[in-house]
């Protein structure tokens, strides 16, 4: 170990310190709170431990429990859509690939589960962390991986104020691994260094290190009782520190020189690659000082990794439910106050209630004769109690009870709405309205209250965004090689899900890249849809409702959106029934032969009425050699066979277009059953209504 990797990873660990204690120790504690409260552990143990003293309950109603899965239902309803928009040197056609490869990068990251993680740490902390990279486990070449952090181990740049980590100067990561993690991930001589710094008692302290404090032993001996000066402590583990960080540094850039757009160069293409995209786009190379990200990992005094990062970007993705200006924070931090007192407000209820109940007793010294004052204290509140007191002596009285102060029930109703109005979740959205309010009052109340939580959800969608970002700049920088990429469509009401197979980055016969995923800028579009069921419901109920206001939906399609069991069966046999479904061998067959003799019976009468025709064109010619003039009866029966003549070819090539459509006028013609049938359901639905005007009158 060199004197200036020690320098590096002790400058490294005073910079981390100091992002630490500017912030970051603040707010671990709130999470930590803000995590409890969320859990239902909202009172403090000197608290507990004080009204337990004095007989006194601590009732807990977590109303934050049921608000925040509120709003986390809402996030979790609809799933991220991500599509690409060509800019510059891009098509439509490469953006679809793009769009699909996003696609298997969030299959298999099961990125909808991960952003309902991080936006839950992000509405109880205040703050949610995405983490994407490359993987190298499961494939060589590398595979994009988004991991969602706790937020407790992100140390973020105590001089940043904005939202997007572009603007930040770094940003560390903290996590304690064991020495076989480090010997694992960055080799044998580092651990040995970081154990020779613990046996020496050099490192930075706890806060750094943590060790057992008893070693596993079969004597299970107590290190500390052992007369030795030796620190043979077994390490627990070491706080390992990711900084990621910006410096200055000559880079390489492509240049448009018609737009102005620079892009800088990725550090692994080489000099062929490089021409390559030069002569293609007509780009040039100009080198200038910009920023690169320099990674550099450090577990106390030791230097474990110092290099250029080989992503353009840090890896970190925050989340933040509300942010103004360099202070994010959660929902559960403005709920806490709320929360304390209705809690306290309920638990004096009930002490009162109990007070009431059991006020204690009055009794002279001596004079009870079945049982002594302390057996009284104990069994005062007993139901049917008897007490004998001594002859002559005063009976015991029950002590008059406080009354309960006038408005502490509305104190805990203000308590319980004041939770509403702060979290904007109103009883709409919680399911705990009235039975006598409408309907329409009800959607009402629930849009106004969407409309107050649009804050975190738009906050989310603008996270969507730059991690969407973040995936096509690793997509297009490291996804360089061939590759097979799968995806699974969506299901389509009524079919199994289907596999769908392409390849990228494809060298042809002749030399070209066909699906380049290099090549060219794109736009990132964001946009949501329902999730599957949520999606089925919605359109059941608006093909029910379209049904009834008389648009003509076939009834395998209402099935199909329906959640039946065996309901694809079902669909196929109202399919079937309706005619619906496709000819069968047999019946395309049978069809075939029919149209073929129409076919041929057409042009039998087609060239019989020719053969005429030619007939009386011949006569015409003699007698006009003769007579130079026509016979009227044969002109008008000449004129009577052309136009016969037209009318058979129009027939025929009528005939001709409905063999041709011969599946669309079926179709037809069950249209028009449809409106039959519509008219019949008409027909009952007008019955239906007359039916309670007649039973009244």
């Amino acid at each position: 170990m060199t004197t200036n990797t020690m320098d590096k990873a002790r400058t490294q660990w005073l910079a981390f310190r100091r992002a630490f204690d500017n912030g970051h120790s603040e707010f671990i504690e709130k999470a930590d709170r803000f995590d409890a409260f969320y859990a239902g552990e909202q009172w403090a143990e000197e608290d507990i431990r004080r009204l337990e003293a004095s007989r006194r309950p601590a009732l807990t109603l977590n109303m934050i429990l049921p608000t925040i899965n509120t709003v986390m239902g809402e996030q979790s309803t609809t799933r991220v859509d991500i599509s690409f928009k060509p800019r510059t040197s891009g098509d439509q056609e490469t953006a679809d690939v793009l769009a699909k490869v996003a696609l298997q990068v969030q299959d298999r990251n099961r990125l909808d589960w991960v952003e309902s993680e991080v936006f839950q740490d992000g509405l109880i902390t205040g703050r949610g962390f995405f983490d994407i990279r490359l993987d190298f486990e499961d494939d060589l070449r590398g595979e994009v991986r988004v991991m969602a952090r706790d937020p407790r181990e992100v140390v973020l740049d105590p001089e940043a104020k904005e939202y997007d980590p572009k603007t930040w100067k770094s940003v560390y990561t903290q996590t304690w691994m064991t020495l076989e993690d480090i010997k694992r991930l960055y080799g044998k001589d580092k651990a040995n260094e970081l154990q020779f710094l613990a046996d020496a008692g050099s490192h930075f302290g706890r806060d750094s290190m943590q060790f057992d404090s008893k070693p596993m032993t079969f004597g299970n001996i107590d290190v500390d009782s052992v007369d030795t000066e030796v620190d043979n402590r077994a390490i627990r583990g070491v706080r390992v520190v990711e900084c990621q960080h910006k410096q200055l540094a000559q880079m390489r850039y492509f240049v448009d020189y018609r737009t102005g757009d620079m892009s800088p160069i990725p550090e692994s293409w080489d000099d062929q690659k490089i021409l390559a995209m030069q002569q293609q786009f007509g780009l040039g190379i100009i080198k200038r000082m910009g920023e690169r990200i320099r990674w550099t990992i450090t577990a106390d005094h030791v230097l474990l990794y110092d290099d250029w990062s080989i992503y353009d970007d840090f890896t970190v993705v925050p989340y933040f439910p509300y942010f103004r200006r360099g202070r994010p924070f959660g929902m559960v931090e403005n709920l806490i106050s709320a929360q304390e007192q209705l809690n306290k407000t309920a638990s004096q209820e009930l002490h009162i209630v109990n007070t009431t109940a059991n006020s204690g007793w009055t009794v002279e010294d001596g004079t009870l004769t079945n049982m002594d004052e302390h057996e009284l204290a104990d069994r005062g509140a007993e139901t049917g109690l008897v007490l004998v007191h001594a002859r002559g002596s005063n009976p015991p009285q029950k002590i008059q009870p406080n009354q309960i102060p006038t408005g502490l029930d509305r104190i805990g109703q203000k308590a319980a709405m004041n939770l509403r109005s702060i979290s904007g979740v109103n009883d709409g959205m919680l399911g705990d309205t009235s039975a006598e309010i409408s309907g329409v009052a009800l959607q009402q109340k629930q849009a106004r209250g969407q409309i107050q939580i649009q804050v975190p959800l738009d906050n989310l969608a603008k996270t969507r965004h730059i991690l969407a970002e973040r995936m096509l700049r690793l997509i297009q920088k490291f996804y360089t090689e061939e590759r097979v990429v799968r995806i699974v469509n969506d299901m389509l009401p009524g079919e199994q899900a289907k596999e769908q197979q392409f390849v990228v980055n494809e060298m042809s016969p002749d030399g070209a890249i066909l699906n380049d995923l290099t090549i060219g800028t794109y736009d990132v579009v964001i946009s949501t849809q329902p999730n599957r069921d949520n999606f089925d419901e919605s359109q059941f109920a608006e093909a029910v409702q379209l049904r009834e206001l008389g648009v003509m939906i076939p009834d395998h399609v209402i099935v199909e959106y329906s959640h039946l069991a065996r309901k694809g069966e079902l669909a196929e046999l109202l399919k079937g029934m309706n005619g619906f479904n496709e000819p069968t061998p047999e019946e395309q067959q049978l069809m075939q032969m029919q149209q073929e003799m129409q076919l041929k019976a057409a042009q039998l009468d087609l060239a019989k009425m020719e053969g005429e025709v030619m007939e009386l064109q011949s006569r015409a010619q003699l007698q006009a050699q003769k007579a130079q003039s026509l016979n009227e009866q044969d002109q008008a029966r000449m004129d009577e066979l052309e136009a016969k003549i037209t009318m058979k070819r129009e027939e025929l090539q009528t005939r001709i277009q409905l063999a041709l459509l011969t599946q669309q006028t079926r179709k037809q013609e069950m249209g028009s059953r449809m409106i039959s049938e519509h008219a019949r359901l008409s027909t009952q639905r007008e019955l239906a209504k007359d039916k309670p005007n007649t039973s009244q009158r």
